[in-house]
């Protein structure tokens, strides 16, 4: 590493390379595939690498293992602290045991549990503290200086990144002939890393960032800009507050763009993952495909690679993304039915739909509204149909019977 005045030490390709063989043996060269379901929906050649494969379904295994390796005995003897949203924390977690290390991770109180869970379970002391990254860091710092142990940030640093840059080598020895990368920005180690790595293999590959639209650091960094900063994201692995020191000077030099991803489109990349891939990932993992949904003619026609970077999502999480997304493709609506409030009615409505082949999943009736006769009712229906052609078809069968009804919107949903 070559050290520019008043920076962090530069990350070069050597750096690399000798993290290749450090972590070799000790973490997953995963598997780098073609992926036709999500290239024929966003209109680029899409490859995808499964960092969800790791040991604790993340990439960030490679980067921990780099910098605990390059500790001294005595440093060893210390014990480490890291602070994490989740992945960085199970990282550390998992190699510090396996070296004889002792860990303690501060993560946010906002952490999904599946990933508080994994960390403990490989060991490391866990302490809850703060809302953000920012908030766990200060907490993280005063331990550190309490009990003397060896910092490990999860990105702010060359050995984490010379880890991360790794992906890249593997990608492009599996596909060599990438037009670009497209890799997630939190705080920049990932990107950083393997855009080091890329650029030195292949000089004319793009890469190309993408950040959740509610953390837009890195790119407020690069641009000058003053965007808003902050919010609730599915995409918690990388809302980053501050950018790395070591990374930020990379990220001008050799990524090319950054894209911001909206919660929809993070939504659905992690539903397309699921659905399209069988395979899962968290709203960080997803967010590359994020990017190409996002943004659909900067990567028409081109060959990307994607890093899904992490598969650690709260089960609740994905199952609310599977049930939001079957309603933003009109496979479940619901609908408020104005009815006659007289016996019979309730089966009329109820055969209609079932001969039209939707399936009731849910009734309720709201007698107490003033918009609604006293000798009437409105039936709100829930309904899974194939497609909104299908719920249209519905729609005018109930008006045709005299039952008029609307479609309720919960938000995203669309017909025809």
């Amino acid at each position: 590493m070559t050290d520019a005045p008043d920076a962090a030490p530069r990350l070069t390709h050597a750096d690399v390379l000798a993290a290749r063989d450090i972590i070799a043996g000790q973490v997953m060269r995963t598997p780098m595939l073609p992926a036709p379901p999500l290239s024929a929906i966003t209109g680029a050649e899409v490859f995808v690498k499964y960092e969800n494969l790791q040991v604790t379904n993340s990439f960030k295994e490679r980067g921990a293992l780099v910098k605990l390796a390059s500790l001294s005995d005595a440093e060893r003897r210390r014990g480490v602290i890291a602070m994490s949203a989740g992945n960085h924390a199970q990282a550390v977690a998992l190699h510090a045991s396996r070296l004889g290390i002792p860990a303690t991770i501060v993560m946010p109180e906002t952490t999904p549990f599946v990933k508080v869970a994994a960390t403990r379970s490989h060991g490391a002391t866990v302490v809850l503290d703060g809302e953000t990254l920012a908030e766990s860091q200060a907490r993280a710092e005063t331990i550190q200086q309490a009990e003397n142990r060896v910092w490990v940030h999860p990105y702010d640093d060359p050995a984490v990144m010379a880890g991360q840059g790794t992906i890249a080598c593997e990608m492009l020895e599996d596909v060599p002939d990438l037009d670009m990368l497209v890799i997630p920005i939190g705080g920049g180690g990932l990107i950083g890393g393997n855009a080091v790595a890329a650029k030195a293999i292949r000089p004319d590959i793009e890469i190309v960032g993408v950040e959740a639209a509610l953390y837009p650091s890195m790119w407020n960094a690069v641009h000058g800009g003053d965007r808003p900063v902050g919010g609730p994201t599915l995409a918690e692995g990388i809302a980053v507050k501050i950018v790395g020191r070591s990374t930020l000077p990379v990220v001008r030099e050799l990524v090319s763009a950054i894209v911001l991803a909206g919660e929809s489109d993070l939504e659905r990349a992690v539903n397309l993952y699921l659905t399209r891939q069988k395979t899962i990932a968290e709203g960080a993992g997803a967010a590359g495909l994020a990017a190409l949904l996002a943004e659909p003619a900067r990567f028409r026609g081109r060959k990307v690679g994607l890093i899904l970077c992490g598969g650690n999502i709260d089960p609740r999480i994905l199952a609310s993304i599977m049930v939001r997304e079957l309603e933003r493709e009109s496979r479940i609506v619901s609908l408020r039915i104005t009815i006659p409030d007289r016996p019979g009615v309730l089966g009329t409505v109820a055969t209609l739909i079932g001969r039209l082949g939707g399936n009731i999943l849910e009734v309720e009736h709201r007698r107490l509204f003033l918009d609604t006769p006293a000798k009437g009712t409105k039936l709100d229906v829930t309904v899974e149909t194939r497609d909104g052609s299908h719920a249209h078809e519905i729609l005018a069968a109930l008006e045709a019977e005299g039952l008029p009804a609307v479609r309720i919107d919960t938000g995203g949903g669309r017909l025809g």
